[in-house]
């Protein structure tokens, strides 16, 4: 015969095993390790967790790759009705402008001599939020004006539905013309889980690879089959640039990890049967040098020391007008004896 108390021993014994194990976790919130500065305030904790967190993503890309310098990113940005859902606060939409503001200061931080336009995917529509520049402040006013405020009584608010086909012609137009020397890159920010589109979606995806236009894409809902297969074709077969959020910390370190240019890649162009080359922007830094004899141009200027471009082997024309005639200079008797008539 068991007693009840001989049935309780095991379970009892289970849970004391259970608080045993519980207690050798060690626990660390990111909040407990936040100390007030010595003015009382919590700037400096908070300005070190970002520099930390910029540190970190530079710590991470630490495999020597190539990498363009020279980007041409749009932003697509979902401004349909599903961007005012609550997952993420206040609003996916609202959340999703104030993170581009940071997105665009740390692109052009990180980018300086690169251009970045916005479009927006309204109703059904695809509208330029801002056209492709390297002027930051050009994008960040764009995002002001357009941000919701109870100040701002021109602003856009999500409405209808997204039209990706739409949206991704409209971008394809602005990178059409970038030269082939930079990147061509479109970031898809995406809350839809459908795209209402007036034709065939999968003929402006072909345009795009032939285009060579690589694609990136952060669903704030969940992953989308079109979405997919966008980013595989414009990106060899790879889904590496495919991320779905998980909470506001999580979308702000996949917005601003797209700060970093993209691996360039030596692989054939599956899409257009063609290598894919490396196009390098070719420099050259002049050497100043002194000229064994003074030359004296139509503006009665001499000349003694010239640039020598080390490319085409010549003095550029900066020193005189294009055109001008150079010529060894000539005594003073034979100008006054009409020796250049």
């Amino acid at each position: 015969m068991f007693s009840d108390d001989d049935l309780d021993a095991p379970q009892a014994g289970g849970r004391r095993q259970a608080r045993e194990n519980d207690q050798t976790f060690d626990i660390q919130r990111s909040w407990d390790v936040i100390q007030e500065g010595q003015d009382g305030t919590l700037t400096g904790a908070v300005e070190g967790l970002l520099e930390s967190n910029k540190r970190k993503r530079l710590v991470k890309d630490s495999t020597p790759l190539q990498r363009g310098i020279i980007r041409h990113l749009v932003v697509i940005l979902d401004m349909s009705v599903a961007m005012n859902e609550k997952d993420l606060r206040p609003t996916r939409y609202v959340l999703s402008l104030t993170y581009l503001q940071a997105f665009i200061t740390e692109f052009f931080e990180q980018n300086p001599i690169s251009q970045l336009g916005i479009v927006g995917m309204h109703d059904g529509i695809a509208i330029t939020i801002s056209a492709l520049s390297g002027n930051p402040t050009v994008h960040l006013t764009a995002l002001a004006r357009i941000k919701p405020s109870p100040s701002n009584t021109n602003a856009i608010e999500p409405k209808g539905q997204a039209s990706l086909e739409n949206a991704l012609s409209l971008a394809r137009a602005s990178l059409f013309h970038a030269p082939s020397h930079g990147t061509r890159e479109l970031l898809l920010i995406f809350g839809s889980l459908h795209s209402s589109d007036p034709g065939d979606i999968h003929t402006t995806i072909n345009s795009l690879v032939g285009s060579h236009i690589r694609a990136s894409v952060i669903g704030l809902a969940a992953q989308v089959a079109i979405c997919a297969e966008l980013v595989s074709r414009t990106n060899n077969q790879s889904l590496s640039t495919y991320h779905v959020v998980l909470d506001e910390q999580h979308f702000r370190e996949l917005l601003l990890a797209y700060t970093t240019p993209p691996i360039t890649y030596s692989t054939p162009d599956i899409a257009s049967g063609r290598t894919a080359t490396n196009n390098l922007l070719m420099m050259g830094f002049p050497s100043r040098t002194p000229l064994r004899i003074s030359v004296l141009t139509m503006l009665n200027q001499s000349l003694h020391s010239a640039i020598r471009m080390p490319r085409v082997r010549s003095y550029p024309h900066s020193f005189h007008p294009p055109g001008a005639i150079i010529s060894p200079p000539l005594p003073i008797a034979e100008l006054g004896s009409g020796a250049l008539a």
